[in-house]
């Protein structure tokens, strides 16, 4: 299986090699840019979940307050 897929990824990285600059630019580009986006809001997700279940852990904390909780318009 690996053998299929490491000849399939050379003819593809051959033909993209053999390309001219602006068509690999936007290809890779069209490729890599959804990835990337994808890629960040999996990490936030998985980042915000964690932080969420760790401060549902140990508490709070002292002198943290959440956006609209207390005084309004005190300067802390």
């Amino acid at each position: 299986m690996f053998d299929g897929v490491a000849r399939w990824w050379n003819g593809l990285e051959l033909w993209l090699a053999q390309q001219w600059f602006p068509v690999q630019f936007v290809l890779v580009t069209a490729v890599l840019l959804p990835l990337c986006v994808a890629l960040a809001r999996a990490l936030h997700r998985v980042v915000d979940a964690v932080l969420d279940g760790a401060v549902r852990i140990v508490g709070r904390g002292r002198g943290v307050r959440r956006p609209g909780e207390g005084d309004r318009g005190a300067v802390p």
